[in-house]
């Protein structure tokens, strides 16, 4: 089995984290870890998130004894919509992604990632609040 854990800097990442650690010790998955981040990054920047991502790996996923890899997606589209893309391309059997309120204004506005994933991915999304 194959999890694809998704976030970005809006999302509370230690729920999600949690709940990824549980299935994938439940499943014995193989865990895909992605954050998403605009293309107007610096590179330092982007260098500092794919460090942190290697910390959660390493003090998260390792230390559990489960297989992962990170991946950055500087995105040209929606966040939604790499994720979703990537998520296919890895064939994942689940995708986990957290969600936090919004307002309906805010989300006409901005519009909800979290839908998107949720309507468009060729598998199951648990959402984690």
């Amino acid at each position: 089995m194959k999890i694809l854990i998704a976030y970005d800097k809006n999302t509370s990442i230690s729920n999600v984290l949690e709940k990824g650690v549980e299935r994938a010790k439940a499943d014995g998955a193989y865990v895909y870890l992605v954050r998403t981040c605009s293309a107007d990054r610096k590179i330092e920047e982007l260098s500092e998130l794919e460090e942190q991502m290697n910390q959660i790996k390493n003090d998260v996923f390792d230390k559990e004894g489960i297989a992962c890899e990170t991946h950055l997606l500087i995105r040209g589209v929606a966040p939604g919509e790499d994720i979703v893309r990537y998520a296919k391309q890895k064939e994942v059997d689940e995708i986990i992604i957290g969600i936090k309120k919004r307002s309906k204004i805010g989300k006409m506005v901005f519009g909800s990632n979290a839908q998107y994933i949720i309507l468009e991915a060729h598998c199951p999304v648990l959402t984690v609040k």
